[in-house]
């Protein structure tokens, strides 16, 4: 009675014994070097040669041809790499679209404009890198978004607030401090002179903590230094993204209140500077991640833990 387990078991020309000794095969012909594969493989090049000479004596036809410090493929070696190479390509290919079903398909992300350019867009090139089956749909605005009407699977705000109905991770702290150009604090002689901040223009995010939030961020520094000046008697530009108050202030415009976070890279580049460096101040606003708490999405949850990373 004929026994298609027991053909097949019979006229299989590649046992398992043989698949160990291909992968080193495929490690020589690549490197056309018995001593680079022993090194990747992490046993001797006697042994990698001993495997070799093995599988041609089973195959029953020569692989490599030998010369003084160095080897060749043959022709037939060259049939069997090329058959070797693609059957690997394909298994880890497989392999990948398995351990990553679940990490395929569209996100969307909504955050505020500022930390999205700021913050966000610079590390997305890292993400597509790990996760090229994710599609990542950034959006961004300064309103509180409708995650089902919009089809948002994440949102990351800046505030104080914890929403109903939506599950939440906190995701950093942040601290604030005005920062200006060096060219403008000379010029308003601000360095270790805060009576000078009065002549100055203040530059500032309306929008900071939600709508119209004016020179809330602005007055909360200053009362926590307890400063004796009257804030609306400073000359000010009001911006909707706390981005183009740093740019202003990268021009000389005026003086910003920044968000650490976001403005790390001027700092470091010294495009801005802190005048006063001792007065920085931790804010009860924090960045949050929020979701449905209705759906589960797997791609959203490896979008937080990559988030994670960079705290």
């Amino acid at each position: 009675m004929y026994d298609e387990n027991k053909y097949l078991a019979q006229s299989r020309i590649v046992n398992r014994y043989q698949l160990a000794k291909l992968h080193t095969f495929e490690s020589a012909a690549r490197h056309l070097s018995f001593a680079l594969a022993a090194e990747e493989l992490c046993i001797s090049p006697s042994a990698v040669s001993h495997q070799i000479n093995k599988l041609e004596d089973e195959l029953g036809f020569k692989l490599f041809q030998r010369f003084h410090r160095r080897i060749e493929l043959t022709y037939n070696g060259k049939n069997l790499f090329s058959a070797v190479k693609n059957s690997l390509r394909n298994l880890n290919q497989e392999i990948l679209e398995i351990t990553n079903q679940e990490a395929a398909g569209t996100l969307t992300v909504y955050a505020k404009p500022s930390f999205t350019q700021c913050w966000l867009v610079p590390k997305l090139a890292e993400f597509t890198r790990q996760y090229p089956y994710i599609s990542l749909n950034i959006l961004s605005g300064n309103e509180v978004s409708n995650f089902n009407r919009h089809h948002i699977d994440l949102a990351i705000y800046f505030d104080a607030l914890r929403y109903e109905e939506v599950r939440y991770d906190h995701l950093m702290n942040e601290t604030i401090i005005p920062v200006c150009s060096h060219a403008y604090a000379l010029k308003q002689d601000l360095y270790g002179n805060m009576d000078k901040l009065t002549n100055c223009t203040l530059l500032h995010d309306g929008q900071a903590w939600g709508h119209d939030s004016n020179l809330e961020e602005w007055k909360s520094w200053a009362n926590n230094f307890s400063l004796p000046f009257e804030l609306n008697d400073i000359p000010k530009i009001i911006f909707d993204r706390s981005d183009l108050a740093i740019i202003a202030a990268i021009n000389h415009t005026g003086i910003a209140m920044g968000r650490k976070q976001l403005i790390s890279k001027y700092l470091e580049t010294k495009e801005l500077v802190m005048p006063f460096p001792d007065m920085e101040l931790l804010c009860k606003q924090r960045y949050y991640i929020l979701r449905p708490q209705t759906k589960y999405n797997p791609k959203a949850d490896i979008f937080i833990k990559w988030l994670k990373r960079y705290v």
